[in-house]
């Protein structure tokens, strides 16, 4: 973990120096046990952003070809990269892999509109976060990213430097009949996510002000 801790202690202070980096709500962050982080996704340095929200490691996917070069592969892995194979990036390989982290007590990643979107509107969420949250009886975490899109937007390659604040909304627990797993179920905590993640995005871009 000392490797993963000095990265991203790193990137925690360059995202706080040059895009002005805020964290509000970093206390609802669990400091024990396993969680589902739930992000807006609008940019690929979104996942430095929500890695800054707190200390401990927070597993996300990555590709599996990433993992090839064996310097590389001891990085991601140290870094908490879960390696899935391309074209099983459908939510079935996808879920096992977050399904395995989650079991080691560990917070993982789930980006719950899919793709990268644009605008301040929260598009309509995928099921991932709440089948995983229903299936291991774990609470979600929705984080909203101000300012990620202004940086660097899907399709661009060169940044811009903009300030960005990150809401950290509070827990999504799992319904107590989480052993059913139940479609109802399902429907019911993607609705729930999408509004607390939408809270959490509007406050964001309002601090931004």
């Amino acid at each position: 973990m000392t490797f993963y801790r000095v990265v991203r202690d790193v990137l925690a202070a360059i995202c706080r120096t040059v895009f002005r980096l805020r964290v509000i709500g970093g206390e609802n962050v669990p400091v024990t046990g396993a969680f589902i982080v739930a992000p807006t996704h609008r940019s690929l340095l979104d996942i430095p952003f929500t890695a800054c929200i707190t200390k401990r490691r927070i597993r996300f996917l990555a590709k599996q070809e990433l993992f090839g070069p064996p310097v590389l592969g001891w990085a991601f892995t140290k870094l908490g990269g879960i390696p899935v194979e391309r074209g099983s990036a459908t939510a079935r390989g996808a879920l096992k892999a977050l399904q395995a982290a989650l079991a080691q007590g560990e917070p993982a990643a789930v980006f719950p509109e899919g793709t990268r979107e644009h605008g301040r509107d929260v598009a309509e969420l995928f099921d991932g976060a709440a089948y995983l949250s229903v299936k291991l009886g774990l609470p979600i975490l929705p984080v909203g990213i101000a300012g990620s899109e202004e940086i660097l937007a899907s399709g661009k390659v060169l940044p811009n430097f903009h300030r960005v604040v990150v809401v950290v909304g509070t827990l999504i627990e799992p319904p107590p009949s989480a052993t059913t797993r139940k479609r109802s179920d399902l429907a019911a905590m993607t609705a729930d996510l999408r509004k607390a993640l939408q809270s959490a995005f509007d406050e964001a871009h309002a601090a931004l002000r």
